[in-house]
């Protein structure tokens, strides 16, 4: 595996009300990583990577869900796993982040953790792979696009400041999935997106973010005004 970012935006709704944005993103020298790695709900978002172990990001999640926080529910799933020390685990809740790298995990490797972002890379060209992910989050946080859009600029940077040394294997994959708070907010369907094998996984996550933003845009535009006129 190679390269993730989980990230919390707090947000205020239409009706004035707190909510909170959750986003998880992806990108891999080999296929399928959006099977694998990202994990997210209304309660938070969860990354697990590096000889993966998905159960740790679906029960991260669910635990979540059962009111534990982050960094109560993924060293606990991590002191339950006998493959630990080869393995990355980071995400996000409403109010705590947590990053693990275990000590057999394959140069280069390694996480950061910022107030509402962690990221966590392995396999990697160095460092600058996931400094350059998060300043590239940092500097646009909040911004006026989407977060998904957001996110594949993060996963540029990272790729652009060398990705995963594996350059041998050219089949990779790409993914990203994004929640929010919000119970009555209509879920765009750029929100989750997985290029699954590919030579270029963050140029298609991009393609296929920028047509699926124009089909919801349209779908919006044809059919809002009418559900409107049958209130």
């Amino acid at each position: 595996m190679t390269f993730s970012i989980c990230v919390r935006e707090r947000y205020t709704d239409d009706s004035d009300d707190g909510q909170i944005r959750y986003g998880v993103a992806a990108a891999a020298r080999l296929p399928g990583v959006g099977t694998l790695c990202p994990f997210a709900s209304t309660d938070g978002a969860v990354a697990t990577q590096s000889f993966a172990n998905p159960d740790l990001g679906r029960k991260g999640i669910e635990y979540l869900g059962d009111g534990l926080t982050v960094d109560d529910a993924l060293p606990a799933l991590l002191n339950a796993d006998d493959g630990r020390r080869k393995r990355q685990l980071h995400g996000v809740d409403a109010e705590d982040v947590f990053a693990f790298t275990g000590e057999g995990c394959r140069d280069w490797s390694g996480h950061t953790v910022g107030e509402n972002v962690t990221v966590a890379g392995n396999l990697l060209t160095g460092p600058d792979v996931i400094e350059d992910t998060e300043a590239a989050y940092e500097s646009n946080a909040h911004g006026d696009a989407p977060l998904a859009a957001r996110l594949i600029d993060a996963l540029a940077a990272g790729h652009d400041a060398g990705g995963d040394r594996r350059d041998d294997l050219e089949i990779q994959s790409a993914a990203l999935l994004v929640t929010t708070t919000e119970t009555d907010a209509v879920d765009p369907y750029y929100n989750d997106l997985r290029i699954d094998a590919t030579e270029a996984p963050i140029a298609d996550l991009r393609e296929t973010y920028d047509a699926a933003k124009r089909g919801y845009d349209a779908v919006m535009e044809k059919y809002a005004p009418a559900s409107d006129a049958t209130e």
